[in-house]
């Protein structure tokens, strides 16, 4: 039986499941539609930035893309963040502050919240109503909340529906969960984003590439549509105090080995661009958010110290460097050899417009 057979089965099985699964979403969005279940509304305005699919599409550069950008040039607002702290060790409403770690209020929310501390609000809840009402007791002088991964969260009605597409996994060529990864039917989108935003795309996306995309989407005129993609910065090392310098993968050479370290949805374009590199690589993959273990750090120390190499590092994501420096099995003599790769969302110069003087257009409006 050749792979192809094998999947023709797989999806023959998988089928009624995903019609299962499609049913139960539309009765629940009808159920919203109709009032049976309640949006409620705020005074105060509120940007959504979510997606329609399982896996990394970039939520968290992109909250902080839009945090950046109101800060440097819309002084007025006040911003609130509010996440659910997905995989966190505590329950209910937490509002961040300094002496809380990952385990506490999660890896991305936690990011958030240290490069931007003192400018912005975070707080973490399973429910978004209870976490916006909590929020403004505490701090009133919030006048604009961001929720991360709230587009299937519609208790809560934003302002600003930003949904965000994965230039590799565009919903038209997708199917419902199990089948695929969609976990709502792309016409929601279509429906009710106000902005679409088309992620990780390559630096030399053509004319023509864009035109298919928009008419693929078939969105509403009124909807804008922008294309962003990942720029990665030099490396950083995890612990400030790391004596061996790493400044630029670039100075690398074929005898040097890097050992990258990942926990993220999406693996591969972070694996891309290490090898793109001229030192060795091998890469160990975890879950999504994975909270590393000792027997972890020694399956790490073990493989770096397998591989010979004239200079040789760790190399890891943002996001599991949160998580290892808030980790006390990571073996003291490793840290001055982890680094990681910051990333920063760049738009595409697309039709002339600039996505945060859009986005502040439509919050205002």
């Amino acid at each position: 039986m050749n792979k192809q057979q094998r999947q023709n089965i797989a999806n023959a099985f998988l089928t009624p499941f995903s019609w299962l699964y499609g049913t139960g979403v539309w009765c629940r969005n009808a159920a919203f539609n109709t009032g049976i279940l309640k949006e409620t509304s705020y005074d105060v305005p509120i940007v959504s930035v979510g997606n329609i699919t399982v896996g990394g599409t970039g939520k968290t550069p992109h909250v902080e893309y839009i945090i950046e950008g109101l800060l440097a040039n819309y002084p007025q607002y006040h911003i609130g963040v509010l996440s659910r702290g997905y995989k966190r060790l505590t329950h209910g409403f937490v509002m961040a502050r300094d002496t809380l770690t990952p385990r506490d209020i999660g890896d991305e929310p936690y990011q958030i919240y240290h490069k931007f501390l003192g400018h912005i609000a975070l707080a973490v809840c399973e429910s978004r109503r209870k976490g916006i009402e909590e929020m403004l007791k505490i701090d009133p002088a919030i006048n604009l909340f961001l929720l991360d991964d709230a587009f299937q969260h519609r208790y809560v009605k934003p302002k600003v529906n930003i949904v965000l597409c994965d230039y590799n996994r565009m919903p038209y060529n997708d199917r419902l969960l199990p089948l695929g990864t969609l976990r709502e039917p792309m016409y929601r989108m279509v429906k009710q984003a106000d902005f679409v935003v088309v992620t990780k795309c390559p630096n030399d996306i053509k004319p023509i590439d864009i035109k298919l995309i928009k008419e693929k989407l078939g969105l509403f005129p009124s909807t804008e549509l922008f294309f962003s993609n990942v720029n990665y910065g030099n490396p950083v090392p995890v612990f400030p105090r790391a004596n061996v310098k790493l400044d630029n993968l670039s100075w690398m050479s074929s005898d040097d080995f890097i050992l990258g370290l990942t926990g993220i949805a999406n693996q591969r374009p972070f694996v891309k661009y290490l090898r793109q590199f001229q030192a060795g690589v091998r890469v160990m993959h975890y879950d999504d958010h994975h909270d590393y273990t000792r027997e972890d750090f020694k399956d790490i120390t073990r493989v770096y110290s397998q591989h010979k190499g004239r200079r040789k590092f760790i190399v890891t994501t943002e996001k599991d460097a949160v998580r290892i420096l808030n980790n006390a099995y990571f073996p003291p003599e490793m840290r001055d050899y982890i680094y990681y790769i910051p990333i920063r969302v760049g738009f595409l110069n697309y039709e002339d417009r600039e996505f945060i003087p859009e986005l502040v257009r439509r919050i205002q409006a």
